[in-house]
């Protein structure tokens, strides 16, 4: 299993490192000469994020989904870890938003808010580093019984239409 933690590990850095270098690119579209140097940014940042980090992106989730079944991770730390997951996933949809939009005719990328999302994505990579690194002890945010396998099945009995 060695091989799927750095997979995992390798997937993660290249999105991580992807996502935060994306809006300097961003950034430049303001300063192209020509309608050519547009096109060739354009084709580079596209590239960047369809062939390089979206699939990263997947590798690092599925990879990441693989470990909790080889590990059964039931800790809070973990849970935190996937909330920050979450929001790295979420960087990334809105980035592919601002690669759609940014080549069109008369947009720019302004640079407030590049600091804005790079600060932001390096928040929460850093977060998700501290987290995976510390484990630490966080307080139980939800019920004993979900630390236990089959327990939602348990939990939302009352609540599904369709019973045995």
């Amino acid at each position: 299993m060695i091989w799927l933690k750095v997979l995992h590990l390798a997937a993660i850095a290249v999105w991580s490192a992807g996502l935060i270098c994306l809006p300097g690119l961003y950034v430049q579209r303001a300063h192209v000469p020509s309608r050519d140097s547009k096109h060739r940014l354009q084709a580079m940042v596209r590239f960047l994020y369809v062939a390089v980090l979206s699939p990263a992106a997947f590798v690092a989730i599925g990879s990441g989904t693989a470990l909790i079944f080889v590990r059964q991770s039931f800790e809070p730390w973990f849970s935190l870890k996937l909330v920050l997951v979450g929001a790295l996933a979420t960087i990334h949809i809105l980035t592919g938003l601002v690669v759609i939009r940014l080549f069109e005719s008369g947009n720019i990328y302004p640079v407030w808010r590049f600091v804005a999302v790079t600060a932001a994505t390096l928040a929460v990579v850093t977060a998700i580093l501290v987290v995976v690194l510390m484990k630490p002890e966080l307080p139980d945010l939800y019920p004993q019984a979900m630390a236990e396998p089959g327990a939602l099945a348990r939990l939302v009995a009352d609540l599904n239409p369709f019973r045995r």
